[in-house]
């Protein structure tokens, strides 16, 4: 079934989860349209290390300032988590993400309050998980591979102090929707992560013919 209308697919779920993985493929399998939206977070974090105020940084966000690799290190991500927790900062990229799961076509967000409070009607919720100890190898492994000096435990303390901003933030806390299919890899191929969540999407898309 083609999709010519909008059709929105939500994943959230923590760093490293492997929900970034995984929406890239669904977007790939069905032809929709893909946005990280921790990269819009990433690319303010990157114009208040800066020096620019975080509003105004939101504010200011255009596409073209998602493609700047910096936005990949560790310290941007830091910063974007700090970021993240400022209600002005929420609220200036609200729209854009509303814009884009809007799309005709299928649109595919991952992120952390997708099916919450960006996309609350989204056809397709998911909320993919992993223990702490498996994301941070998982991200340990992705830095030492790029050649960051970096030990495991310092990933994991990252990794669990990025938690604990996320869950316990006032505003759109990171949490699984209420109708959200949980998908934990932390004993899962990702090839069957993906199978899972194609089915479920298919399985939707069927029942709105």
């Amino acid at each position: 079934m083609s999709v010519t209308r909008s059709f929105t697919v939500a994943i959230d779920g923590p760093a490293a989860s492997g929900k970034g993985t995984i929406s890239k493929a669904v977007a790939a399998h069905f032809g929709f349209a893909h946005l990280d939206t921790g990269l819009l977070y990433r690319a303010v974090a990157a114009k208040v290390l800066a020096g620019k105020e975080p509003a105004q940084a939101a504010r200011d966000l255009v596409p073209h300032d998602l493609e700047d690799d910096a936005l990949r290190t560790s310290l941007v991500a830091q910063e974007a988590s700090k970021v993240a927790v400022i209600p002005e900062v929420r609220a200036a990229l609200l729209d854009f993400q509303r814009s884009f799961a809007a799309r005709a076509g299928g649109a595919v967000l991952d992120g952390r309050d997708i099916g919450t409070v960006i996309c609350p009607d989204a056809q397709v919720k998911l909320f993919v998980t992993a223990s702490a100890e498996v994301r941070a190898r998982r991200r340990f492994a992705e830095l030492s591979g790029k050649g960051v000096q970096i030990t495991l435990d310092e990933v994991l303390a990252d990794v669990q102090a990025r938690d604990a901003r996320d869950m316990g933030r006032a505003d759109a806390p990171l949490r699984a929707a209420v109708d959200a299919v949980t998908i934990d890899t932390t004993e899962m191929a990702i090839a069957d992560a993906v199978a899972a969540a194609v089915a479920m999407i298919d399985a939707k898309r069927e029942n709105l013919i």
